[in-house]
């Protein structure tokens, strides 16, 4: 019986009604090391040519690129290895709101260079034990060089934030530890790693020196939502003669690309709960459902994805007797 009194063993037997005491729970037994199933690299499905990114943003790639294509010449022709022995590395950084292309351009970058991918996510990183999570750092790498693959860390901002000065417990230096072997992995890696965050401005400064390219992933403009709006709107779908993909461009203003695939998503879900000739998509679905998205960012979606804050300064000409009397006798007398 799996109480905490001694069984009774007979009917005449007295029984000891002493409770027992608990033992003290056991240590967690080790945890294993992560294994080579762990991280395992996989194809790559899309390709830079349906990346849909303002011009901008697809020009600083292409530079990137390129530094890959033309490494013999840079380094070794051209001797930038003598001042940057390290620059043969490459590590980006893709930073911007969510839902504007940077997951889909890490894939369509190993695609590009003819390599499988290796995406590594902080669940498989992080461990409660002390020193797993470096080691998990490691053998992340150690896939990467094995497969040739690009290797590409989302969110990356809960990897790559600020070290902690004021350490406190057991747990705060292991994550320390675990920032420091990461850049002791980027230094000593001669392949591509990916980065891909919403919160740039988490990171830690020895970071973001260490990482070849930032490249910003802005919130669609009109072209891009045009082309955006001229993928969505597939063949299948039962779309009315007055949806253009001119107005949904000009109505989308404001939203990523992810966004806009919601509304569409929520402006077929409408069209297909009505019956008869009614079942198609109208304009005015998406103008609904795009607003309804637009009210969702301004009410819950206020976040800071690294750009440079927008401070709007509101000016008023004051009366010189409102000024408090110190304030006023200094303005006085500089005039």
């Amino acid at each position: 019986m799996g109480t905490a009194w001694t069984q009774i063993k007979s009917s005449s037997a007295i029984p000891d009604m002493t409770p027992a005491v608990a033992a003290a729970p056991a240590e967690p037994p080790p945890q294993p090391l992560p294994t080579r199933e762990t991280f395992v690299a996989r194809a790559a499905r899309f390709s830079l040519d349906h990346l849909i990114v303002p011009a901008q943003t697809r020009e600083q790639l292409e530079i990137l690129l390129d530094k890959l294509r033309y490494q013999k010449v840079l380094f070794e022709d051209w001797n930038l290895q003598k001042i940057a022995p390290g620059g043969r590395r490459m590590a980006i950084n893709l930073y911007g709101p969510p839902g504007t292309g940077k997951t889909f351009c890490a894939e369509a970058i190993a695609n590009h260079l003819n390599r499988p991918i290796l995406d590594v996510n902080y669940a498989e990183l992080e461990s409660k034990f002390v020193g797993e999570t470096a080691k998990n750092i490691v053998a992340a790498f150690q896939a990467a060089r094995e497969d040739n693959a690009v290797l590409f860390f989302d969110e990356a901002d809960t990897i790559l934030s600020k070290r902690l000065t004021d350490i406190r417990q057991s747990a705060d230096y292991g994550v320390n530890q675990a920032r420091s072997v990461m850049l002791k992995e980027l230094e000593g890696f001669d392949g591509v790693v990916v980065f891909a965050t919403n919160l740039a401005r988490n990171y830690d400064g020895a970071f973001v020196r260490r990482i070849l390219g930032h490249i910003h992933f802005p919130l669609p403009d009109l072209a891009s939502r045009k082309r955006l709006w001229q993928l969505y709107l597939i063949p299948e779908l039962p779309c009315a003669p007055d949806v253009d993909p001119d107005q949904l461009a000009e109505l989308a203003e404001g939203l990523s690309g992810g966004e806009m695939q919601n509304a569409l998503i929520a402006a077929a879900t409408a069209a297909v709960r009505r019956t008869g000739d009614r079942q198609h998509l109208t304009l005015a679905d998406f103008a609904t459902q795009i607003d309804h998205v637009k009210r969702a960012k301004r009410d819950i979606g206020n976040y800071d994805y690294g750009e440079p804050p927008d401070i709007q300064t509101t000016r008023r000409t004051v009366e010189l007797s409102e000024l408090p009397e110190d304030v006023r006798q200094r303005a006085l007398a500089d005039s």
